[in-house]
């Protein structure tokens, strides 16, 4: 084993700790910081037909003014469904159908649902972070049964042991950021 191969390792790292922090970005974008965005509800599970179906993929979903949310079904019949999924969600948001159309209107946030919503962020902040030390371990585990097998020499383990700490603390780095970012923005008023 030479070097390449050590570099395919930290690769693959660096491709699930990047899966990591999107997976982070794509749930943070959905949680409620008091403008309306289409992120709120597009991945809302919809029993559709007896399957759960992401919302954006049953309906148009628009932002006519900044603390609503306007969705127009391309099936009106799943038009129930849809209000059903929104009211069992966690949003804290009623929705108003007229038939066609939902509008939902988001209310201000109010001192203690912006904590609420603080404290989901903060969650999922520590759960993106294990999942990249999780990942840090797997690869350096991998590095240290190389090195057994005489496949890299110490020196080799050594720089990709660093490596892989840069690596991580990197994508530590940026988990912060991005909940820095909501925080901020959730308890903007």
């Amino acid at each position: 084993m030479t070097t390449d191969e050590i570099k395919d390792l930290l690769k693959d790292a660096e491709h699930r700790m990047n899966g990591a922090s999107q997976s982070l970005h794509e749930h943070l974008s959905g949680i409620r910081a008091g403008r309306a965005s289409p992120a709120l509800v597009e991945k809302l599970p919809v029993d559709y037909y007896g399957t759960p179906t992401a919302l954006m993929q049953l309906a148009s979903i628009s932002i006519p003014e900044p603390r609503s949310i306007l969705i127009k079904p391309f099936d009106v019949t799943s038009l129930k469904e849809i209000e059903k999924a929104i009211s069992n969600s966690n949003l804290g948001i009623n929705p108003n159908s007229d038939g066609k159309v939902i509008h939902l209107n988001l209310p201000p946030l109010n001192e203690e649902r912006r904590r609420d919503l603080v404290k989901q962020v903060h969650q999922r902040l520590e759960e993106s972070r294990i999942a990249v030390r999780n990942i840090r371990r797997d690869i350096h585990n991998d590095l240290r049964d190389y090195e057994k097998e005489k496949l890299i020499t110490e020196d080799d383990l050594k720089r990709g042991e660093e490596n892989l700490q840069k690596l991580t603390d990197k994508f530590i780095e940026d988990i912060g950021k991005h909940g820095q970012n909501k925080e901020k923005e959730i308890m903007e008023v």
